[in-house]
């Protein structure tokens, strides 16, 4: 009798930018919620999942999501400190994301081996991170930091930045952010309502997940 072949590892993610069109930011508080969530979100067409550190289900939710949707690519956000980057990356985290970095931050995600996304919402922390090296950032909060306007100002004097706008992005201003030259993807909430989710609308939660995957769809 043969034995059947090993499962082999995921892929690594080279670039959260380059991972969908739109990446749903989901809070959870409820880790049970977390598969069927994810497999919505993927049969959507949103195969990049950022669950955020906001609730203390969160960590059992990246573990859950990495073990049961292979097709799912889970990451952490709202990642503050290097304990947590330990902690995301032993539950299965493929990616981190912050609102914001501080250099004792910035080194523990280098040194997780993970891809992330540090937070910024000025040319002077965008120049920072250039210095270190780090060209791929999350623009937060993208609305109240200057949205649009503040991105395309953005890249004339910084054009080796790319960016994750996130923070009041929604379905009508998405293909705005996405049309720009140094936007990859943008991070957003309107695919995973709460009372969907509270209420177990997995169908609705993939129709709205496949609405904001065509966003990012450029014409042939």
């Amino acid at each position: 009798m043969t034995s059947p072949p090993p499962s082999c590892p995921p892929a690594p993610v080279r670039s959260v930018l380059e991972l969908a069109p739109v990446v749903p930011v989901v809070v959870l508080d409820d880790a049970a919620d977390a598969v069927p969530l994810a497999r919505a979100l993927v049969a959507g067409g949103l195969p990049a999942v950022e669950v955020t550190l906001r609730t203390p289900a969160a960590l059992d939710a990246v573990r859950a999501i990495a073990g049961a949707v292979p097709d799912a690519v889970v990451g952490a956000g709202t990642v503050l400190d290097p304990a947590q980057v330990t902690a995301c990356g032993d539950a299965g985290a493929r990616f981190l994301v912050s609102p914001g970095w501080t250099d004792r931050l910035l080194a523990a995600m280098r040194a997780s081996g993970l891809p992330f996304l540090p937070g910024v919402s000025t040319a002077s922390e965008v120049m920072a991170l250039l210095e270190r090296g780090v060209s791929e950032m999350k623009f937060f909060p993208a609305r109240a930091a200057g949205g649009t306007a503040c991105l395309r100002s953005l890249a004339g004097p910084l054009p080796r930045a790319r960016f994750c706008p996130t923070g009041g992005i929604g379905p009508a201003d998405a293909p705005e952010y996405l049309a720009l030259p140094n936007v990859g993807c943008v991070g957003g909430t309107w695919m995973v309502p709460p009372d969907a989710v509270a209420a177990g609308d997995w169908g609705r939660i993939e129709s709205l997940a496949r609405e904001a995957a065509a966003l990012g769809q450029r014409p042939a």
